[in-house]
């Protein structure tokens, strides 16, 4: 009989240790990213939801504009909720630029959180994390 109930608590326990597993993972990835819809219309590629990443990111659309144009040696301009690129960029190469700016200007380097804002001091960015109090310096004018 005690060999029955110790295999229960066993099985029980590792039913619970998936479970907070399952909690730890989903809480890292709190931050809900959309996949970005590109289309092309003759030579220009446009980005039709751009405007949920700010959104999503809490970040000014502006500078996120300015980070895609420099990656993308590219001339885009906001038109209502989407932005219009000069010239076919690659659709695949959006998403890694996103995930590559939630990386550098949104995620807390220390703690990893993503409820983090910016702030400027003397033209210096900084990274201000709200969960741990985290200032981190960023580069560039982007976030």
């Amino acid at each position: 009989m005690s060999h029955q109930t110790k295999s229960d608590y066993e099985s029980l326990l590792k039913r619970l240790r998936g479970q907070l597993n399952n909690t730890t993972r989903k809480e890292a990835s709190r931050l809900e990213i959309p996949s970005p819809q590109i289309i092309w219309i003759g030579q220009r590629t446009i980005f039709r939801n751009f405007m949920e990443f700010p959104k999503a990111l809490r970040r000014d659309p502006e500078k996120l504009l300015l980070y895609l144009n420099k990656e993308l040696a590219s001339a885009g301009y906001i038109a209502g909720e989407r932005v219009i690129f000069l010239g076919r960029k690659e659709p695949s190469s959006f998403g890694t630029l996103i995930d590559r700016y939630v990386k550098e200007y949104v995620i807390c380097s220390v703690c990893g959180s993503p409820d983090t804002r910016t702030e400027k001091n003397k033209k210096l960015g900084f990274l201000l994390c709200e969960a741990c109090g985290a200032r981190s310096s960023i580069k560039g004018n982007y976030a």
